[in-house]
């Protein structure tokens, strides 16, 4: 407090153990929307990292608004790495301006957002020069792989795990990612056709995939029957999340 003969203390004094302690109280919503609008000296706290927050990781069942969105990104703008499971509250703006924001982003995690993907694939590809590895929560088909391909051409890391995945769509993949250095497949139900073709589920990838694959550092499959993920998959007909 200010006034009288006592001291005054200032917020950027205070102990940073004390201050990790104050906003690990509240959970992430409060700390990107309600709490910057109670006074001037907290929004000043919620920007004591300067800009330096290089990871964010929402959780799956928060549904960030586009307000939201827009305070994170100006706040972290030196974001390399961000997991964000659900866009279901985002539009096509508010997604492109937080990307032009993040110029050093290199890596994210999204669902598959069929409306607005060619605008944010291209916004990422012309915003974000150092972006390497994009790891998809939902089906990945061969308009999503052309769209990777036309946009982000310098990928080295795709992961695709738990969905559906139409081998024409992985043809496209590893034919048209010339960098790409690491695909992960595991428990992806992965289908000779794409729809509205009849499914035939494959049981192992043939000999002309794994050469396509054979240049690869790493390339990640798990098809076992007797794997629990790969079961879910199938019971959930590709519609499994994980991150």
């Amino acid at each position: 407090m200010e006034g009288g003969d006592c001291p005054v203390r200032r917020w950027e004094d205070l102990d940073s153990d004390i201050l990790v302690k104050i906003l690990q109280s509240f959970d992430p919503f409060e700390l990107t929307s309600g709490l910057g609008q109670v006074c001037l000296c907290v929004a000043n706290c919620l920007n004591l990292s300067c800009g330096n927050i290089l990871t964010l990781i929402f959780h799956y069942n928060l549904y960030v608004s586009d307000n939201q969105l827009t305070y994170t990104a100006e706040r972290c703008r030196r974001l390399k790495r961000l997991v964000m499971p659900a866009w279901n509250r985002i539009n096509e703006i508010a997604i492109c301006r937080a990307i032009r924001l993040w110029e050093d982003l290199e890596s994210l995690t999204m669902p598959n957002i069929e409306d607005d993907l060619p605008y944010v694939m291209e916004e990422i590809g012309r915003s974000c020069k150092n972006f390497a590895e994009l790891k998809i929560m939902g089906p990945c088909d061969m308009v999503f792989s052309s769209t990777l391909v036309a946009f982000l051409p310098n990928l080295k890391v795709v992961s695709v795990r738990c969905t559906v995945l139409s081998k024409p769509a992985l043809v496209i993949i590893l034919e048209g990612l010339n960098f790409l250095e690491v695909l992960n497949l595991s428990h992806c139900l992965i289908t000779e056709d794409p729809p509205p073709a009849p499914t035939k589920i494959l049981t192992k990838l043939d000999d002309s995939i794994l050469e396509k694959a054979s240049r690869l550092r790493e390339f990640i499959t798990c098809m076992s029957d007797s794997c629990i993920m790969c079961q879910r998959t199938r019971d959930d007909e590709g519609r499994a999340q994980v991150v």
